[in-house]
């Protein structure tokens, strides 16, 4: 059962998120990452993909090797901005011959080093269009608690349209967020627009707030003043910052778990060990060596 909207279908799931590695010894980071995390058997992982198909070659390799060589269902994330058509379909084909069956569709951000470049597709639903001619792929999209950073604030709307994108998907996976309530009403704002496909949670272990809060403020996320206030607190303890973040996603995981979300998806930042304490916090699975 190689498809996440079966696995979905058949119950919750757990996934991990990696980034494609940009050196020899972040390759090798990944790989025992990948290594460490394996025997929690995630039902799927999946891999990021660079604005404006920076990392295309690396996320392709990473994400054909994951799933051919470790026997982990692996998602490929791929964005439309700054791609022909013919550039997406031709990679979707790779995606298929390899035994590829997950696929999250983004706009993604244009390149930032130049201005000229393809716009043919430039929305999300349109590439799933074309995902859905390529082949059969299960597919997800990108859903923001916090609103779509391009939203203008408008709450209405921005709802509107991601009802209308997830109907076109199998599932979605949200951007991360240190708090249930913006997810739980997000989901309550969707069920009222008569949207049931699954969205689900993304979290991110706090283990360095100065580089979380950065990713916060690009991502249009929150980071609440009470959780900043904490990890200030200890900001001089590199270890005690750790602990505060693996309790903090522990309990919003338990929270949310309690609340019946369909899975939990962790963005891993190509590490292993939060991750794998908050599993054996939760009971989900040992923790590994």
């Amino acid at each position: 059962m190689g498809k996440i909207s079966d696995k979905l279908a058949a119950g919750r799931t757990y996934s991990f998120e990696f980034f494609p590695p940009k050196s020899d010894e972040a390759a090798r980071e990944l790989e025992k990452t990948i290594g460490e995390l394996q025997p929690l058997d995630p039902s799927f992982v999946s891999v990021t993909y660079g604005a404006g198909g920076s990392t295309r070659d690396r996320t392709r390799d990473i994400v054909i090797h994951i799933e051919q060589d470790t026997g982990i269902t692996a998602m490929a994330h791929l964005t439309c901005i700054a791609h022909t058509r013919g550039q997406l379909a031709e990679l979707l084909h790779e995606y298929r011959v390899a035994g590829i069956e997950n696929i999250l569709a983004l706009a993604g951000d244009p390149p930032q080093d130049q201005d000229d470049y393809p716009r043919e597709l430039e929305y999300a639903t349109e590439l799933i269009t074309l995902i859905r001619e390529v082949g059969d792929f299960s597919v997800g999209v990108a859903a923001h608690p916090e609103l779509h950073p391009r939203s203008g604030g408008d709450r209405a709307a921005d709802r509107r349209y991601l009802a209308a994108k997830l109907a076109q998907a199998d599932f979605g996976i949200t951007q991360f967020f240190f708090k249930a309530e913006p997810y739980l009403r997000m989901i309550d704002e969707l069920d009222a627009l008569g949207c049931t496909t699954p969205v689900l949670p993304g979290i991110i272990p706090v283990t360095n707030a100065k580089q979380v809060q950065r990713f916060a403020q690009l991502a249009g996320a929150d980071f609440p003043p009470d959780l900043a206030a904490r990890f200030e607190a200890v900001a001089d303890d590199p270890h005690e910052v750790r602990k505060v973040g693996v309790e903090l996603a522990t309990n919003l995981c338990q929270e949310l778990l309690d609340r019946g979300v369909p899975g939990i998806h962790f963005y891993t930042l190509n590490r292993s060990t939060a991750t794998r304490e908050i599993y054996a916090n939760l009971g989900l699975a040992t923790q590994g060596d």
